[in-house]
């Protein structure tokens, strides 16, 4: 979150003070939700609600301090500021003490809403992070890696909830490392095929020569070298989960025999005339879009289409960037665990690191960085040398853009300590203030990361 950003639920029966204080906190940098009657504001506020409450208390019907009580019963934890006259500073006093997180009395210098909002935001931002962490670590608890609070994965968890018990085959898209497998186990595992076995085989690992075999199983003598009866991965997963990972690196022959094994539910083993029903579902995954053809390759459009009944696409870590320091604090914790070792401290190498990283492995390369990470080993070294300007800028954007770096790498150095960074340039602590606001640079982007994964605060 950046300096005096966040969410605020306005509430006011005076339409003109209602669109000033609207437009004071807009110019501060915050997103208004301007509501004129407290019975408003009910319809806005839930748990969910990433923001703060500003609120008079006399107002016609609900007052504020009803208000209070009624935000309070939906989520204790989410932050009331009340703005009070004169008169109702006794109320104001005994509100704070019921949980109340400031008062302001009329009148009020903007700035005093302002700062109180800051502080407010932050402090909400926190606790939404900490039930993220919590959520998280329950759902690690359970057995479920598929960690994150973007939409997309959202959305794809409850998915699969939705489809787990349905007998479809599904088709599951995503780049490397990005979780395919973890898809497809917990479509086995939330579904009642869980008793099964879930059987996973990578089409792009085994030679053709083998792969036949391996998939639809085999008799004795069926050829040279068979010498007893095998079951095919096919056959074995009956009544459980076929996975077949790399779908799209299947020979085109076999594609062929698996399509037919797909339209019928059965199969004929090599060296065999016997054709054996089966209790089948397959969960195919491919890191192409086998919907275009320029993609596609070899692999039969008519296999493309049977697959697709139900389509899941995994979205690459850059794509869902605020899932990242979640996912790389429950890989930590996974990492010390089984290392033996305590959870490593993050220091703001391994932060910047965390952040500015595009991470084309996705989770498999997260991972590996959480391993390195817990074994004392963090990111690699890099030279952290001032990058100057273009040559073409003109000369006042060349400043800009090297003083900005040098901000930037005095609070990368402490840290994200501004106080630190403050000494380190020698600046006043108003000017360097109004620096990090033209050009755009969050303290809090530099502040280290404790073993949950919450940022470290040193304020100044």
């Amino acid at each position: 979150m950046t300096q005096g950003s966040g969410l605020v639920a306005l509430v006011d029966d005076d339409a003109d003070l209602l669109h000033a204080t609207t437009q004071l906190l807009e110019l501060a940098g915050f997103t208004v939700i301007a509501l004129d009657a407290a019975e408003a504001a009910l319809g806005v506020v839930d748990t969910d609600f990433d923001g703060v409450v500003v609120s008079d208390i006399r107002m016609p019907g609900m007052n504020g301090l009803q208000l209070f009580d009624r935000v309070k019963a939906v989520d204790p934890d989410l932050p009331v500021i009340l703005v009070t006259g004169h008169g109702d500073v006794d109320l104001a006093v005994a509100a704070l003490k019921d949980g109340v997180y400031d008062f302001i009395p009329k009148p009020y210098a903007g700035e005093r809403l302002v700062e109180a909002l800051k502080r407010a935001s932050e402090k909400r931002r926190l606790v939404m992070e900490n039930r993220r962490l919590r959520e998280a670590a329950a759902l690690a608890a359970d057995g479920m890696p598929l960690i994150g609070e973007a939409p997309a994965i959202r959305r794809l968890r409850e998915t699969l909830r939705q489809i787990a018990d349905m007998d479809v085959d599904v088709l599951v898209e995503g780049e490397t490392g990005t979780g395919k497998e973890v898809v497809a186990d917990l479509l086995h595992r939330w579904g009642r095929r869980r008793a099964k076995p879930f059987v996973a085989l990578n089409c792009g690992a085994l030679p053709e020569t083998v792969i036949e075999s391996e998939l639809f199983g085999h008799e004795a003598g069926a050829f040279t070298g068979a010498q007893r009866r095998r079951i095919g991965r096919i056959e074995h997963s009956s009544g459980g989960t076929l996975f077949l990972d790399e779908i799209e690196s299947m020979p085109p022959a076999l594609q062929v025999k698996l399509l037919r094994v797909l339209e019928t539910r059965s199969l004929t083993p090599l060296g065999s005339n016997e054709t054996r029903r089966l209790d089948l579902r397959v969960v195919a995954a491919t890191k192409v879009n086998l919907g275009r053809p320029d993609q596609r390759g070899d692999f039969r459009e008519d296999l493309y289409f049977r697959l697709n009944v139900v389509t899941l696409r995994i979205p690459p870590l850059r794509e869902r960037r605020g899932d990242i320091a979640m996912l790389f604090g429950h890989f930590l914790g996974k990492a010390a665990e089984r290392f033996g070792r305590p959870v490593a401290k993050v220091n703001a190498a391994v932060s910047h690191h965390l952040q500015a990283h595009d991470w084309p492995g996705n989770v498999r390369e997260l991972a590996h960085f959480a391993d390195r990470v817990a074994l004392g080993l963090g990111p690699d070294d890099e030279t952290r040398a001032v990058r100057l300007p273009e040559p073409a800028a003109a000369l006042p954007e060349r400043i800009g853009q090297y003083e900005a770096q040098l901000i930037r790498d005095a609070l990368r150095d402490h840290g994200g300590d501004v106080r630190g960074a403050i000494d380190a340039l020698g600046v006043p602590r108003k000017t360097f203030y109004d620096k990090l606001k033209r050009y755009g640079i969050a303290a809090s982007d530099f502040r280290p990361l404790d073993a949950s994964n919450r940022a470290i605060r040193k304020e100044p």
